[in-house]
């Protein structure tokens, strides 16, 4: 390859055109109309614009993605993570026109995705697997079948997907039919698929991976293990490098698995198998991610492999770089800095960077989509940066993790910074010879109190201005920026709440977004009876879904419809009580 497309976005592909320069390749980004500055376009060689603000008209546009490729010369494309990074469809777009594809086949692609597929060369191979439907549920009557035969907790999983979208965890029979339509959703709007099936949930689990790479001769070598159990949401916060508290068997049997399992899939490329390891020591795969990992560098930290380079060497032809599994150097953590308020139940909060002054020093690794000054729009993922920290031994990472957050400061938006610090300091987590925490430990252990970030004025995303200019007589579309533009307008754009009349900001039963985002579902009917704490509307933000709730008894009185886009605090209904 020459030229690299990364068709994606963020600190991954930031990440993907620093690796270009390394291996000695060009990049070429993309953006979409929020991103027209964004830091991985200032960072890639080239970048063009994908004329869109939606992820389903961006970064979710295959054929958008394959024009950018073909009029900008490139000859190859870097999926990342997230996005189209699994999809076969997309893969075989790439291939069949005519470009290098960094990642597995698409056949693999496919078998793997389907996670019902994935159980059953789970099975052949005699990996550890706990209880499961034969395919996807049709309806939650099925489900609820499941539960009652096995048992709670269970997990409804996309069948098409991974990452922990359109994953819900039901512990009781009257939650399952809207989880389970939750998750249908979820799925449809983050892979386009909604299909989801069922399977035993292992309480208090700890989520274990093993990291893999093969190339295309047939070899596979398992590059070690990493613990992913900090999660909210089923999304991971904190990662570590190796495994910590596991014994030899287990870990042996993690490794053999994960090799069987790829090289019967035929799998090229990196790729991660996921497990759960409950507290009894029971062991279960949980899924294949055929792409790379958000906390692939913890691996890289404690192996010395650059896994970036190792997957363009693949697409390339090149045998890898190494023979067998490497002896861990060391331990490392990976933070993810997400714009969520950590103090408000990780509510996400968009808006505008006005101070990120991330820390240095020995062990710091620094993987970041964003500067002072940056946008983190509300239409993509909330991760923002992600913080690596590396030390000879678990104890010395811990230390060193402690003196590098509590350098680090973000100002203008909140971060989960202060999670982070809490949770270094937590015995659960960093006590000595102990490891108490699992994948529900945040919701259910973590007592700490969070203070709320401060409530900084709202924002709306910049978007961008277009309009058409003239040069040797050729008509050029050009983008400015709206926030470049904004100082020069006559009448600048309100703030949000400028609209609200004093009446409406002090409304108690007003139906207001917690967060900007698109107004998904309404669960309720106009005009009927809820109680007060009731779901009666879904927000989804960030690639993440959040429930308004009624303030009070009374009926609903919807005044906005679902589709729409609204900024956080908007009104759209209220609750009418009896007088």
């Amino acid at each position: 390859m020459k030229k690299l497309l990364i068709a994606n976005r963020g600190e991954i592909a930031v990440r993907i055109a620093r690796a270009c320069r390394d291996y000695g390749v060009q990049s070429v980004a993309v953006y979409a109309d929020a991103d027209i500055d964004a830091l991985h376009v200032r960072q890639a060689d080239e970048a063009y614009s994908l004329n869109g603000q939606r992820p389903a008209d961006t970064y979710l546009d295959i054929g958008k993605l394959i024009a950018v490729a073909k009029r900008s010369g490139a000859d190859a494309v870097h999926p990342g993570y997230g996005f189209l990074s699994e999809r076969a469809d997309f893969a075989r777009a790439v291939i069949d026109a005519g470009l290098i594809w960094v990642g597995p086949n698409p056949e693999t692609i496919d078998v793997l995705g389907d996670k019902v597929e994935a159980r059953k060369i789970a099975q052949l191979v005699g990996a550890p697997l706990v209880a499961g439907t034969p395919g996807p549920v049709e309806s939650a009557a099925e489900v609820l079948a499941f539960a009652e035969q096995h048992g709670l907790p269970i997990a409804i999983k996309a069948a098409f997907g991974g990452g922990g979208r359109g994953m819900k965890v039901a512990w009781r029979m009257d939650e399952v039919a809207e989880l389970f339509a939750s998750a249908v959703r979820e799925a449809e709007a983050a892979f386009g698929r909604g299909e989801c099936f069922v399977e035993q949930f292992l309480d208090r689990p700890r989520h274990i991976e093993a990291q893999i790479l093969a190339d295309k001769h047939g070899k596979v070598v398992v590059m070690g293990t990493r613990d992913c159990s900090l999660q909210r949401r089923n999304q991971k916060l904190v990662e570590e490098a190796p495994a910590p508290f596991i014994s030899d068997e287990q870990r042996q049997r993690i490794h053999q698995s994960a090799q069987d399992i790829c090289a019967k899939a035929g799998y090229v490329g990196a790729g991660t198998v996921e497990f759960l390891l409950s507290q009894d020591g029971t062991l279960s795969f949980l899924e294949v991610n055929t792409r790379l990992q958000v906390e692939h560098p913890v691996t890289e930290e404690t192996t010395g492999v650059d896994l970036v380079i190792e997957q363009l060497r693949i697409a390339d032809g090149f045998p890898l770089s190494f023979n067998e599994t490497p002896t861990p150097r060391g331990h490392s953590f990976e933070f993810r800095i997400n714009a969520e308020d950590a103090g408000k139940g990780f509510m996400p909060t968009p808006g505008h960077i006005t101070a990120f002054q991330p820390p240095s020093g020995p062990g710091v690794r620094l993987d970041s989509g964003v500067t002072s000054g940056s946008q983190v729009p509300s239409t993509f993922d909330s991760m923002m940066a992600k913080l690596i920290v590396t030390g000879a031994t678990r104890e010395q990472a811990i230390v060193r993790a402690r003196r590098a957050l509590a350098e680090f400061n973000i100002e203008g938006i909140a971060s989960v910074l202060p999670f982070h610090r809490a949770v270094m300091d937590h015995d659960d987590f960093t006590g000595a010879g102990r490891f108490a925490v699992h994948t529900r430990w945040i919701e259910t252990d973590f007592a700490d109190q969070i203070t709320l970030a401060p409530r900084n004025a709202l924002s709306a995303d910049p978007g961008v201005l277009r309009t058409f200019v003239e040069i040797d007589g050729k008509r050029h579309e050009l983008g400015l920026p709206a926030e470049l533009l904004r100082g020069l307008s006559l009448n600048p754009p309100a703030t949000a709440g400028e609209n609200t009349t004093p009446s409406e900001e002090a409304d108690p039963q007003a139906l207001r977004t917690s967060v900007a985002g698109n107004l998904h579902t309404w669960v309720v009917e106009d005009g009927e009876a809820v109680n007060a704490g009731q779901v009666v509307a879904v927000i989804e933000a960030m690639k993440m879904e959040t429930s308004i709730l009624a303030p009070s008894d009374g009926k609903v009185r919807i005044t906005e419809q679902a589709g729409a886009y609204f900024e956080a605090g908007s009104i759209i209904g209220r609750i009418e009580t009896a007088h």
